[in-house]
């Protein structure tokens, strides 16, 4: 049986305590606005050991500044956090109010704010997931720059590979694009990547291979290990919005939460940041960015 539903108790509801969500929680709390933050604990980074870009934290653990964060926040008395599994948001009809349904109860509040990130789906190897977060990653901005002029490997199947081993090639172009067999990379764009001494590998990758400290090739469906030190990834992205169905927000071709440059969503009251929005995965101080410019619109939204 659901707990009984009680009047108002937030000016806003944060879900997800990533930079995206905790800014935007600290900066409401510091306009004195009641606000609770729900997360389930189970940052897509968590396979992260360091995080760059962020500054003043440069280097930083993304699960340390994650408890800064909430260190930080919950020194507001008008704050709280709650670690909780949230399973369902509902609009109460012609009311500026929202029920949100979570494994610890119900709570009410008068603004949402969706800041829970993206899932990613790597590619299938079956010892990726032991290099990824320390000699396989996945953000250029975050970890291209300890590669620097070193062998390198992009592994993806998407559309848009070339163009991300053309970014990718400002910090080395001892790089190798494989593309396991998939017809993303045009025979046009090869051509261009050659110029600049970059391969494309089209045969299937079957593995990765590395020993205990670091990543040391990529393994042929053939046999044959190209060597590489590091490797970059494109994963595939989805936003983790099942909680959120019943809303019905407007989302782009990709799935991506359209808003606009205050964070509005197509629902009044319902505000998105970070990486659920367009164009998707961000740095972390972006996301932050992005937190601390919802809560302006939600406060003055507020206001009315």
């Amino acid at each position: 049986m659901r707990p009984p539903v009680t009047p108002v108790a937030w000016d806003a509801v944060i879900i997800g305590a990533g930079p995206a969500g905790l800014s935007a929680a600290l900066n409401l709390a510091r306009a004195r606005r009641r606000v609770l933050v729900l997360d389930g604990n189970r940052p897509r980074n968590s396979a992260t050991f360091h995080a760059h870009g962020y500054l003043g934290r440069d280097g930083i653990s993304p699960l340390e500044l994650r408890r800064l964060g909430r260190e930080e926040l919950e020194a507001y008395p008008e704050a709280s956090y709650e670690k909780t599994h949230v399973s369902s948001i509902e609009r109460v009809a012609a009311e500026p109010r929202f029920v949100v349904t979570h494994a610890g109860g119900v709570a009410t509040a008068s603004t949402i704010i969706i800041a829970t990130g993206l899932r990613e789906q790597l590619p299938a190897l079956p010892t990726l997931r032991a290099y990824y977060g320390t000699s396989i990653h996945s953000c250029f901005e975050c970890d291209a720059y300890g590669y620097a002029d070193r062998a390198i490997a992009l592994i993806g199947q998407t559309p848009d590979l070339a163009e991300r081993a053309l970014l990718l090639s400002q910090w080395s172009r001892d790089l190798v694009v494989f593309t396991s067999g998939a017809p993303v990379v045009t025979e046009a764009e090869e051509s261009r990547l050659a110029g600049l001494r970059i391969r494309v590998e089209r045969r299937e990758v079957a593995d990765v291979a590395g020993d205990r400290d670091s990543l040391t090739g990529v393994v042929l469906a053939d046999g044959e290990t190209v060597p590489v030190v590091g490797a970059f990834v494109r994963p595939r992205y989805e936003p983790a919005l099942d909680y959120a169905a019943s809303l019905g927000l407007e989302r782009d071709d990709e799935g991506f939460v359209l808003v606009d440059d205050g964070g509005r969503t197509s629902v009044a009251g319902v505000y998105a940041a970070g990486d659920v929005t367009p164009p998707g995965p961000q740095q972390l101080i972006v996301a932050a960015g992005a937190g601390a410019r919802v809560a302006a619109s939600v406060n003055r939204d507020l206001i009315g």
